[in-house]
C-alpha cells in the first residue's frame, strides 16, 4: 500500500510531507544516528557476529554450525538486490534538505540497519545463556534501528514513508530468517528412535 501511494502520488504523500516538515531539523547528532545505517558501519557489525557465531558453533562440535551464519550473510546480500530495483522503479525525489535527485524510496540505510542488526541478533540469540541477555540483545537491536530511522528523517535524508517501507521489508525478511533458523535448529536436534 505504501509503495502504491508513493508511486501514484496518493493522498498519503501529503501527510508524509507534513510529518517530514515537522520533524526535519538537520544537526550533527541526527547525522551520526543516520550513519549507523551505513554499509560501512552495519555490515562489519554483522560480520563480527557471524564470525563469532560460526566459531562458537564449530567449536561446540555441531556438524551443522554453518547454516545460520550463511543464511544471515545471504539475507544481507539480498538487501541491495531488493531495494535498488524499487528505488529505480519508483524514482522518488528526496526531501528539501537533500540535493535534487531520485531514488530515495525505500530507505536503503534503514533496510541495511534492520537486516544487519536484526540478523546479528537472530543468529546470536541461541548462544546467549540468560533471558536477560537475550532481551538485552533484542532491545539493543530495536534501539539501533530506531536511532537510524529517526536520524534519517530528522536529518532530512528520507521521508518518513521511505523508512516505514523499509521497516515492512525488513520485517518480512527477518521473519523469514527466523523461520529458517528455527528449521535448522530443529533438523540438527537428535530425533527420537
Amino acid at each position: 500500500m505504501i509503495t502504491w501511494q508513493v508511486a501514484s502520488d496518493g493522498p498519503l504523500l501529503r501527510s508524509d510531507e507534513r510529518l517530514s516538515r515537522a520533524l526535519v531539523h538537520p544537526d550533527r547528532f541526527s547525522e551520526l544516528l543516520a550513519d549507523l545505517g551505513n554499509v560501512q558501519v552495519a555490515v562489519p557489525v554483522l560480520l563480527v557476529v557471524l564470525l563469532y557465531v560460526a566459531r562458537r558453533g564449530r567449536s561446540s562440535g555441531t556438524d551443522r554450525w554453518w547454516p545460520a551464519p550463511l543464511a544471515a550473510a545471504v539475507l544481507m546480500a539480498l538487501v541491495p538486490a531488493l531495494v535498488v530495483p524499487v528505488k529505480e522503479l519508483i524514482a522518488r525525489g528526496g526531501t528539501p534538505a537533500v540535493p535534487p535527485g531520485t531514488g530515495y524510496y525505500p530507505s536503503g540505510h534503514t533496510a541495511t540497519a534492520m537486516i544487519a542488526y536484526g540478523a546479528s541478533t537472530l543468529v546470536l540469540l541461541p548462544w546467549l545463556r540468560t533471558s536477560y541477555a537475550r532481551r538485552g540483545a533484542v532491545a539493543v537491536c530495536a534501539l539501533l534501528v530506531a536511532a537510524v530511522s529517526f536520524g534519517l528523517v530528522r536529518r532530512g535524508y528520507h521521508w518518513p514513508l521511505d523508512v516505514v517501507a523499509s521497516w515492512c521489508l525488513g520485517t518480512v525478511l527477518l521473519a523469514s530468517l527466523r523461520l529458517l533458523l528455527a528449521r535448522f535448529r530443529s533438523e540438527s536436534e537428535p530425533q527420537p528412535k
